[in-house]
């Protein structure tokens, strides 16, 4: 496999098969897979969230207590918030210009879902182990 002659990626560029940017390839397999991973994830959340419908608190600390239940609550909320984070980082860098405002965006978005990712799994475990 030959590169044509009139390419302008360097020989580590094409080894490595990086763009400019060194990581966009990975930020969009990460935000495909998650979103794939969602799919299955949301369709059980659902199905979980209406089961609890009408139910009292401990009837859903009873179901949260199953290690499934919670596990899949996790993974749901684990792979949406950094989606999420993956998606608003894509924007920032798309629509934010300039140095210091785009480099604020970027470490408040971490921040945030760090933050709202902390807070998701501290309420489940709580709700399981309590």
């Amino acid at each position: 496999m030959t590169e044509s002659p009139k390419s302008l990626r360097t020989p580590m560029g094409r080894v490595r098969h990086l763009g400019s940017a060194k990581s966009g390839t990975r930020e969009v397999w990460h935000q495909r897979l998650t979103s794939f991973a969602l799919l299955p994830l949301a369709v059980l959340f659902v199905i979980l969230v209406l089961s609890l419908v009408g139910k009292d608190y401990n009837a859903v600390r009873a179901t949260l207590a199953n290690p499934v239940w919670s596990v899949l609550v996790l993974l749901f909320l684990g792979a949406g918030i950094y989606h999420m984070q993956l998606g608003m980082k894509v924007i920032i860098e798309d629509y934010v210009h300039g140095h210091g405002a785009k480099t604020f965006a970027l470490v408040a978005n971490t921040f945030f879902s760090i933050c709202i990712g902390v807070a998701c799994v501290y309420a489940v475990l709580r709700l399981s182990f309590a």
